[in-house]
């Protein structure tokens, strides 16, 4: 029963504010500090924001059948995809007519076609080392965009007390705002109230798939990712 307090205490005690203010000091690996905004980029905004708009437009264009109802209502937008249109009956008829199967491609393949390389989330091989992300295909160049954090998004002044316990997940950006990458538990009821909340009629403003196993976005993979260790 102590360990598992223990362990409890171990992924609680960085979001509980006293033992944050008393260790402050004393803690400074876990704290950086950036002059600039700029100096804090690895890649910069433009790079990322052409990465993401490559990859989003390939997975709309390879689910286009499903799309189409929406396009409708979107004229402007729907003009873009006219040749798309025309060739999606023989993409169809490619896969077999497969009606369960709305996309051409899994999201794994869209991600290699697009990038060059197709990342994972999986359990890893080695004994006590949790869920991970693997490349499975292909090879990351160096200064690439990888994956995104989803979740909640909580500014520093919003409460997230029930959420945070026991949640690895939570994410505190260098600007205080936070993120709960949780997919399970009180943290995924938060996350799809969210989602119901700010959907407009068929249009959806947010991606829900990142919580089951079928995944339309594989770049939704990055709460897996361990981006901090103790010799950082």
């Amino acid at each position: 029963m102590l360990r598992a307090l223990q362990r409890r205490w171990e992924s609680y005690k960085y979001r509980f504010v006293p033992w944050i203010a008393f260790n402050l000091r004393h803690k400074r690996r876990t704290l950086r500090f950036v002059p600039e905004e700029s100096k804090d980029k690895t890649i910069s905004d433009e790079d990322v924001l052409q990465t993401l708009l490559r990859m989003f437009k390939a997975l709309f264009v390879n689910d286009l059948t499903r799309q189409m109802p929406l396009l409708s209502f979107l004229p402007e937008i729907q003009s873009k995809y006219l040749d798309v249109q025309i060739a999606q009956p023989e993409t169809s008829e490619a896969i077999g007519g497969n009606q369960q199967s709305q996309m051409s491609f899994h999201a794994e393949d869209v991600l290699f076609n697009t990038l060059g390389f197709s990342i994972t989330r999986r359990h890893s091989s080695l004994v006590s080392a949790g869920t991970g992300v693997f490349v499975t295909r292909g090879c990351v160049p160096k200064r690439t965009v990888v994956a995104m954090y989803p979740g909640t998004v909580y500014e520093n002044y919003e409460p997230i007390f029930f959420q945070s316990l026991g949640n690895p997940f939570i994410f505190r950006c260098i600007d205080g705002v936070l993120i709960d990458g949780n997919d399970k538990g009180i943290s995924k009821a938060v996350y799809r109230s969210c989602s119901k909340r700010d959907q407009l009629g068929p249009l959806k403003m947010n991606d829900v798939s990142w919580l089951g196993d079928a995944v339309w976005n594989p770049l939704a993979v990055g709460q897996y990712v361990n981006n901090c260790s103790a010799g950082d």
